[in-house]
């Protein structure tokens, strides 16, 4: 990958997420904006939202916005089908009742988040073990995430009939909707260095990661531990999809339709693909966050928007697999 293309790929998303800072129910205008970062005085009302308010918001969106994809492509590189999500294979269902069981049993953001990493990790066990055989893998594993998600999604709504109906079940609610709309500063910090450290440690393994598709027996010839690989990189993807979830709930379709979006530009190396998906994914999830807080007085879900997205494209997956014409 050139300097050129690698340069874009960090500007892109600082520029569009510098643009989106001044839309909003309140505008704050661009040379403000430039001026904050520059530390120039700019009034009073601008300095606060910007301060409390959108930057945090928008570094939230970002670090979502680069997990989500990133996650999907993992999971489809590891099971080696194109439709392998943390939707399609339950682990957002999974992580999202974790997430609820810890606010119904009022744990502060780092149960929550712990919480919903064990039921994520649980989710991928099951799916795994429910639908992976060595000769139908592919075809069995979108079907057996679908059952598990389903379970881990009744669970939910357990959780939420026992929920108290005043107090906590709008919290689940809301939270279980999507919105970067609650994060803190500590929230923020906490999350974020686990979600960075997760997305270094894919990064520098990502030319590695397109030998997760190659027969077991070539990858150990080269002296790679396989297992050790499929370890780090299944635990990476389950943590960051996890802690996404903790920060800004259920976010569905992104982790789909950004990285075959990223295979449509630059194709199946991994050495390229995990840039361009992380880079994409936080263009995206940016832009998705702005229209939400932005369309109407009241905000707009995230999982709303990125739904409308996303389920016209999994049919187009659908039909570009089987063939099907409607």
């Amino acid at each position: 990958m050139n300097i050129g293309i690698s340069v874009l790929l960090i500007l892109l998303p600082i520029v569009i997420s510098i643009v989106c800072l001044g839309f909003g129910r309140l505008s704050v205008p661009i040379n403000e904006i430039i001026d904050y970062f520059r530390g120039n005085a700019i009034t009073k009302q601008n300095e606060l939202i910007l301060a409390n308010i959108r930057i945090p918001r928008i570094i939230s969106a970002c670090l979502v916005g680069a997990s989500l994809p990133l996650a999907g492509l993992i999971f489809q590189s590891y099971f080696s089908n194109p439709l392998a999500t943390p939707d399609t294979l339950g682990v957002a269902s999974g992580s999202s009742f974790g997430a609820a069981l810890a606010i119904l049993l009022g744990l502060n953001i780092f149960g929550i988040e712990i919480t919903a990493f064990i039921f994520g990790i649980l989710t991928i066990m099951l799916t795994g073990i429910t639908g992976i055989k060595r000769d139908e893998s592919k075809q069995t594993i979108i079907l057996s995430g679908i059952i598990v998600g389903s379970l881990f999604q009744s669970l939910t709504s357990l959780v939420k009939f026992v929920a108290d109906t005043d107090t906590v079940l709008p919290s689940i609610t809301f939270f279980l909707m999507g919105s970067f709309q609650t994060i803190g500063k500590e929230t923020l910090f906490v999350s974020g260095s686990i979600i960075i450290v997760c997305i270094i440690i894919i990064f520098l393994l990502r030319w590695r990661i397109n030998l997760l598709t190659v027969d077991e027996e070539v990858v150990k010839t080269m002296g790679i531990n396989i297992t050790l690989l499929r370890m780090i990189v299944i635990v990476a993807a389950t943590i960051i999809t996890s802690v996404s979830i903790a920060m800004a709930g259920q976010v569905g379709w992104v982790g789909l339709i950004v990285p075959h979006f990223c295979r449509m530009l630059v194709g199946e190396n991994h050495t390229r693909l995990v840039p361009f998906t992380i880079s994409i994914g936080i263009c995206f999830m940016v832009i998705i966050d702005t229209i939400a807080r932005s369309m109407f007085a009241a905000e707009i879900p995230i999982s709303v928007l990125t739904a409308l997205i996303g389920a016209p494209f999994f049919i187009y997956m659908i039909r570009s697999r089987t063939g099907v014409k409607l």
